[in-house]
């Protein structure tokens, strides 16, 4: 069992989580993830990114969205309680190097959090790094003065430009890819399509794309066949030929229609941890009264 240290809560349904892993601590490398089990052997086992580490401290830290029933029960978890269970440092680790160019690290939603540890990797294999953090409004931007702390240069993205400059990632990558040295590569984390929409973007300028892939699975070993996507024409499995991929081989439109498989359960499951939440809150309120 691994003991939490720390919970907190980023945005409406965003939280971090820092917990006790030790072993994991000491030898997970950027870009790994980890299966997460909450509260029984018989429980759902979550795929998650690693967004920090402390391997003297022995602790991993990760960044989660309460969007579904498992995620609820591990959003309600506190400091001093304990997960089920926690296996990793899983996946294949993100390739890093010295490039005579610099790199550009891309961030959608919560995908900014698994970037960090990219992030901070390049930069101690002495690049220049550009992050580029996107969100919908400014109150789910994450991890800003993290990545401000380590990158060259941060760029601010919202749909509605409540924060930074007003539009989505794709246009500083743009602007990025048309400078006299374009970057040696770019690295995006995010959603599927916000994904898909770099990798179409940077195909224009022939700049290597490699992206992380947050699929459907189950048991991280390859055995189910849930995390499969097909990649230049071949079926990878996430778990284990990944996370990381060639973001210009992968085929969108396969992988978002096999992430909709379980959309209505998800749904479903929803909207019945919103009921609950309400009615949390309607207990309160009348306590409160009396």
């Amino acid at each position: 069992m691994n003991k939490i240290i720390e919970k907190r809560q980023l945005s409406e349904s965003v939280f971090y989580m820092k917990f006790e892993a030790a072993d994991i601590a000491k030898n997970r490398k950027a870009g790994q993830f980890l299966i997460v089990q909450i509260d029984s052997e018989y429980g759902e086992r979550i795929p998650l990114t690693i967004a920090d580490a402390n391997a003297e401290e022995g602790w991993i830290a990760i960044v989660f969205q309460a969007v579904g029933a498992t995620t609820y029960k591990l959003s309600k978890l506190k400091a001093g309680d304990y997960l089920a269970g926690v296996l990793g440092p899983l996946g294949t680790p993100s390739n890093i190097q010295k490039y005579d160019a610099p790199v550009v690290c891309v961030g959608g939603g919560i995908g900014t959090a698994p970037l960090y540890p990219i992030v901070q990797a390049l930069k101690d294999a002495g690049n220049k790094v550009y992050v580029i953090i996107a969100a919908r409004n400014k109150d789910l931007l994450i991890f800003v003065d993290e990545m401000k702390a380590v990158a060259d240069q941060v760029f601010i993205m919202t749909d509605d430009g409540s924060a930074g400059e007003k539009g989505v990632a794709t246009i500083p990558l743009e602007r990025l890819c048309q400078e006299e040295v374009p970057p040696a590569e770019v690295i995006a984390i995010g959603p599927p399509i916000m994904m898909k929409f770099a990798c179409a973007t940077t195909k224009k300028y022939n700049v290597k794309t490699t992206v992380s892939l947050n699929t459907i699975m189950i048991d991280g070993t390859g055995m189910c066949g849930g995390c499969r996507v097909s990649v230049g024409g071949k079926t990878k499995f996430v778990c284990v030929d990944g996370p990381d991929f060639d973001g210009h081989e992968v085929d969108w439109n396969n992988m978002m229609t096999r992430m909709k498989s379980f959309k209505k359960q998800e749904l479903e499951a929803d909207h019945k941890c919103n009921l609950e939440v309400q009615a949390g809150r309607l207990v309160q309120m009348q306590a409160a009264s009396k």
